[in-house]
C-alpha cells in the first residue's frame, strides 16, 4: 500500500483546477509527478454521476483522488466505489477552510475532531487496498500548538494511513477566505520537519509556498517529497525544469511539442461536445515568463471560446502550434 518514494513530487489537489484536461495537459510535461482530481465530496460520488465524477484518462496516472466526508460509513462507501475505477491513492481533505466545506463538516474543520477522524480513516482503509493518505494543516484559527499536531497525526497513522500530507499554515477557518488562507497565515516549515523526524518511518509531504527547484531541493533533506500548488498551474511548464533537474529527465518536450500533443486530445473531446475553452483555459500559463506570453494570453482569450465543436477553427488554432508559428512569435 506504498505509492510515495523518496524525492516524490505531487500537484496539489486545486477546485476548479486540476479537472481532468487540466491533468492530461500537466501529464504530457511530466511523467513523474503525481496528480490529485480536485476534491469530490463522498456523497456526490454515491448518488451522483459516478463516471462523471471518477472516469479519467489512463495517461493521467499515478494519480490521487482527493474525497471529503466526516461520516465514516459515506467515505468507505464512496472509497470502495472509486477504487474500482483505478487510482493509485484515495486521499482524505482535512484541511480545506471555506465556509460551505465548514458547513458541510469537511476540510479543515475536522482537525478539532482527531477521533472522529480516525474512525473515517479506519473505514477507508477497511474498504479498499489502496493507499489512504490524508492532506491537513499544522493548525486552525489560533491553534497552532504541535503536540496537539503530533497527536492528531498519530491518531490517524493508528486507523491505517502512513502518508501525511501537510499545508504547513494554519487554517483561519472564519475571518479569512480560501484564497487569503493561502498566503496571509504564516508558513512554519519546522512543524512539518519535526513531524517527519517523529514519525520517521511513514511518508511525510510538505505543501506551501514552493514554487522553484532550489526550494524543492531544500525540502528533500527534511522530508519525503513536496507538493506543490498555485505555481504548478499558473506556471506549468514548471514542471519540465522539475522533470530535468529533479528527476534526470531530459526527454521534455518543448512548450510547442506539448499544445501539439494535445492536438488529438482536443479533436477526440470536442467531437464529444466539450468545449474548446474548458481544455484550452489550462494552457493559459504554459508561456509564463516567456517573451510575449501576453500575446499567447490574448490570442487564446480570443480564439478559445468555441461553444460548438469547429474543428475547422480549432484546427486553424493548432496549426500556429504546430508549424511553430507562436513558438516564433513568442521569441523560443
Amino acid at each position: 500500500k506504498k505509492l510515495f518514494m523518496k524525492k516524490t513530487v505531487l500537484v496539489a489537489p486545486m477546485m476548479d483546477c486540476t479537472d481532468r484536461h487540466d491533468r492530461f495537459f500537466l501529464r504530457l510535461i511530466s511523467k513523474n509527478v503525481i496528480l490529485y482530481t480536485e476534491m469530490i465530496v463522498a456523497n456526490a460520488i454515491i448518488k451522483g454521476d459516478k463516471d462523471f465524477h471518477l472516469k479519467f484518462n489512463l495517461l493521467e496516472k499515478p494519480l490521487a483522488l482527493q474525497i471529503a466526508g466526516s461520516n465514516p460509513k459515506e467515505l468507505a462507501q464512496a472509497t470502495r466505489i472509486a477504487a474500482d475505477y483505478g487510482y493509485d491513492e484515495i486521499n482524505l481533505n482535512l484541511g480545506c477552510p471555506s465556509k460551505k466545506v465548514q458547513k458541510n463538516k469537511f476540510g479543515a474543520c475536522m482537525m478539532k475532531e482527531p477521533n472522529l477522524v480516525g474512525d473515517c480513516i479506519t473505514e477507508m482503509v477497511n474498504a479498499c487496498n489502496l493507499p489512504i493518505s490524508i492532506k491537513t494543516r499544522i493548525g486552525f484559527d489560533d491553534y497552532e500548538d504541535y503536540e496537539y499536531l503530533k497527536k492528531f497525526i498519530s491518531i490517524i497513522r493508528e486507523a491505517g494511513s502512513k502518508t501525511f500530507i501537510l499545508h504547513a499554515r494554519r487554517a483561519i477557518l472564519n475571518k479569512l477566505t480560501p484564497k487569503q488562507n493561502l498566503s496571509i497565515p504564516p508558513l512554519n516549515y519546522n512543524f512539518v520537519y519535526n513531524l517527519k523526524k517523529d514519525f520517521n518511518n511513514d511518508t511525510i509531504i510538505l505543501n506551501g509556498g514552493i514554487d522553484s527547484v532550489e526550494k524543492i531541493n531544500a525540502h528533500f533533506k527534511k522530508v519525503d517529497g513536496v507538493m506543490i500548488g498555485r505555481a504548478a498551474y499558473h506556471s506549468p511548464y514548471f514542471l519540465a525544469d522539475i522533470e530535468r533537474e529533479i528527476f534526470n529527465n531530459n526527454n521534455v518536450p518543448t512548450r510547442s511539442e506539448v499544445m501539439e500533443k494535445m492536438l488529438p486530445y482536443i479533436h477526440y473531446e470536442t467531437k464529444k461536445g466539450t468545449r474548446l475553452n474548458q481544455i484550452m483555459r489550462h494552457t493559459i500559463g504554459l508561456f509564463h515568463g516567456q517573451k510575449g506570453s501576453t500575446q499567447w494570453k490574448r490570442y487564446l482569450s480570443k480564439n478559445m471560446c468555441i461553444r460548438e465543436a469547429d474543428l475547422q477553427k480549432i484546427n486553424h488554432i493548432i496549426d500556429h502550434i504546430k508549424n511553430d508559428r507562436i513558438a516564433t512569435f513568442l521569441g523560443k
